[in-house]
């Protein structure tokens, strides 16, 4: 097992991520939250449009924690959580605020889990396009 230290996800990271999902966004003409969460689960980077839906910036947060305590896009694990699936019982057995709808990415550096991202606001598909297309920019 490697014991190597990776760098956390810093703030200016943050700052990027949610800077290119809203670009994104405006491209494609959405109006979106957007929620960057370290590996712990704390926010570190927030941004709703002023005319996005007020809901967007819970479900941008929410996404990313589902996304950072499951390590895998919120896209991935929408059918885990339908009846009789794998992880029906999940969204209702916790207190915690989890959300499987597509708009949330985990964020690695060197194959380890270093934050989430979050997008509400579009259609599931447009949240999780933006997310990833931020992700990407982080090289």
């Amino acid at each position: 097992m490697s014991t190597t230290a990776v760098a956390p996800l810093t703030v200016q990271e943050a700052d990027a991520l949610v800077a290119a999902a809203s670009r994104a966004a405006e491209a494609a003409g959405a109006t979106v939250s957007v929620a960057v969460l370290d590996a712990g689960g704390q926010l570190l980077a927030f941004r709703r449009d002023d005319r996005a839906v007020l809901i967007s910036g819970e479900t941008s947060r929410r996404k990313a924690y589902t996304s950072v305590q499951l390590n895998a896009p919120t896209a991935d694990l929408v059918d885990a959580v339908q009846p009789g699936a794998p992880f029906h019982t999940l969204p209702t057995a916790l207190d915690q605020p989890l959300l499987f709808i597509a708009g949330g990415i985990p964020v690695h550096r060197d194959g380890r889990l270093i934050g989430a991202i979050g997008v509400g606001g579009g259609t599931p598909e447009q949240d999780h396009s933006f997310a990833a297309a931020a992700v990407e920019t982080l090289g």
